[in-house]
C-alpha cells in the first residue's frame, strides 16, 4: 500500500512525462505549419515524407467528412479519456508498464485535443509509404497513443498469465 504523498509523487512523474509529450507534439506541429503550406510534401527517405494535412476526424480520418459535429464529439471523448487515465494513474502509480502505457495515451490524447480546440482539426505531418500505398498521415500524438496502446495490451496479456498449478 502506498501513502498519499507517495501516490502523489508517482502520479506527478507520469503527468510530467505526459506534459513533455504534449510539448513535443505541439512544437513539431508548430514547426510543420510554419514551414509547409497545406498539402505540401517533402521527401525525406524512399519511404517517408513530411507533409502538412489536416484531419477533422479521428484515426484514419474516421468521420472526417462529417459536418463539424465530430470536432466536439472527439474533443469530449479525448477529455473524458484523459480524466479516466489520470484516475487510473493515480490508482496505479507503481505499475510501471501500465503507467507508461497510460502516460503515452494521455499525452497523445491531450495533444490532439489541443489541436481540435485551437484549429478545429488535428495537424498531421508524418507520411509513411511503400510504392504508391501511403499509410494515413499521423503526428507525434498519434504515435504516442499507438505505442501506449501496444504497451497497454502487452501489460494486460502479461498480467493475465497465471502460473499453471499442478492437478
Amino acid at each position: 500500500m502506498t501513502t498519499h504523498s507517495a501516490a502523489n509523487t508517482g502520479i506527478a512523474r507520469w503527468l510530467g512525462i505526459a506534459a513533455i509529450l504534449i510539448i513535443l507534439d505541439q512544437i513539431t506541429k508548430i514547426a510543420i505549419t510554419s514551414t509547409f503550406m497545406y498539402g505540401e510534401s517533402m521527401p525525406v527517405t524512399p519511404f517517408f515524407n513530411l507533409v502538412l494535412v489536416y484531419n477533422k476526424g479521428a484515426a484514419f480520418s474516421f468521420l472526417a467528412s462529417e459536418t463539424g459535429w465530430q470536432r466536439h464529439f472527439f474533443t469530449v471523448i479525448g477529455i473524458g479519456a484523459s480524466v479516466f487515465i489520470i484516475y487510473l494513474l493515480k490508482k496505479n502509480p507503481g505499475q510501471r508498464l501500465l503507467s507508461w502505457a497510460l502516460t503515452l495515451i494521455l499525452g497523445g490524447a491531450i495533444g490532439n485535443v489541443i489541436d481540435r480546440v485551437l484549429y478545429g482539426h488535428v495537424i498531421d505531418f508524418l507520411d509513411i509509404y511503400i510504392g504508391n500505398w501511403h499509410w494515413p498521415a499521423f503526428n507525434v500524438a498519434d504515435s504516442a497513443i499507438c505505442i501506449g496502446a501496444v504497451l497497454f495490451v502487452y501489460d494486460e496479456l502479461k498480467r493475465g498469465k497465471k502460473p499453471a498449478t499442478g492437478t
